[in-house]
């Protein structure tokens, strides 16, 4: 199973979360979130480990979802 790896709205500003760390990494701006979940995501399939970034709008609707597949 791919991990999870989310971002959403908090507040006036954006989180990404996952179960792969404790702490959320905030932000102010929405793409500056999704820049850095996928960097996450690239990092960890390429250590082999296959990850799924899912991007949510301020109105909660999946806005997209980008799966990184482990390297070999």
């Amino acid at each position: 199973m791919a991990l999870q790896i989310l971002v959403a709205p908090a507040g006036d500003g954006w989180v990404v979360r996952s179960e792969a760390f404790d702490n959320e990494l905030v932000f102010e701006a929405g793409g500056r979130a999704e820049a850095a979940a996928r960097a996450l995501a690239d990092r960890y399939a390429r250590a082999g480990s296959a990850a799924e970034v899912s991007i949510f709008l301020r109105n909660g609707d999946l806005a997209g979802r980008f799966v990184h597949g482990a390297a070999a």
